[in-house]
């Protein structure tokens, strides 16, 4: 059986990510702000939590001990580097050899090949200026922790995810390399299936250093493409 550590379980993606992980008989160790905590009663039993700050190293420390796999959710809260820290404290704690998954939006890009249209530019701009201007959203800060990320020789992958819906799971997202790429046109993917991407990317070492942009593989653009 693989251990594994969700960083952020306690969230919609976090939960989803918890239940795809005991499906796989995994053992789990959830890590969540403790005001969270009650969100998991749903797993009481069934996974060990620690509660904290995911960007408090000796949580972080304590919480990947022994893993073979952490599954991140990389969040842009707050103005105190809360995504560089979390990140770092993992990639500086997790044993050697074990699978680092995160999470991200479309927004980051690994080799500046993605092709954004105007829109999405302006409103990430624009998201960006709200959360600096409220302290409530630090995106700048979520890019630095991918560019440490994707310097670090860990065996990691950011998981680049569309926009979201709930909804039953419609299968295995599929991906590309670079947002712009046709495949990618439909702009949306079943938050379950967001978490069952991760999940699935601990067993899959094609998607080592790699930063794959996902999509629902039932949309439009996904199967006009296998077409």
């Amino acid at each position: 059986m693989k251990k594994v550590c969700i960083v952020g379980a306690s969230g919609k993606l976090g939960q989803y990510m918890v239940q795809h992980a005991l499906d796989r008989g995994y053992e789990v160790v959830g890590v969540c702000r403790e005001r969270s905590v009650a969100k998991l009663d749903a797993f009481k039993g069934r996974i060990t939590i620690i509660p904290g700050p995911t960007n408090d190293r000796e949580i972080i420390k304590k919480a990947v001990a022994g893993c073979d796999g952490v599954l991140t959710v990389l969040v842009p809260w707050g103005m105190q580097q809360y995504s560089s820290g979390t990140a770092q404290a993992i990639l500086d704690y997790a044993r050697p050899g074990a699978r680092l998954i995160f999470s991200c939006g479309w927004h980051i890009t690994m080799d500046g090949q993605d092709l954004y249209t105007r829109s999405f530019k302006i409103f990430e701009k624009v998201a960006g200026w709200i959360g600096k201007l409220f302290r409530v959203v630090e995106i700048d800060d979520q890019v630095e922790a991918c560019q440490r990320i994707f310097a670090s020789d860990t065996q990691w992958t950011v998981v680049r995810g569309s926009d979201l819906e709930e909804g039953e799971s419609q299968g295995l997202p599929v991906w590309s390399r670079h947002v712009g790429d046709s495949i990618l046109e439909s702009n949306i993917t079943r938050r379950t299936d967001f978490a069952l991407f991760m999940v699935e990317a601990i067993e899959n070492d094609d998607l080592v250093h790699e930063a794959p942009a996902i999509v629902g593989c039932q949309t439009p653009s996904a199967l006009a493409h296998h077409s």
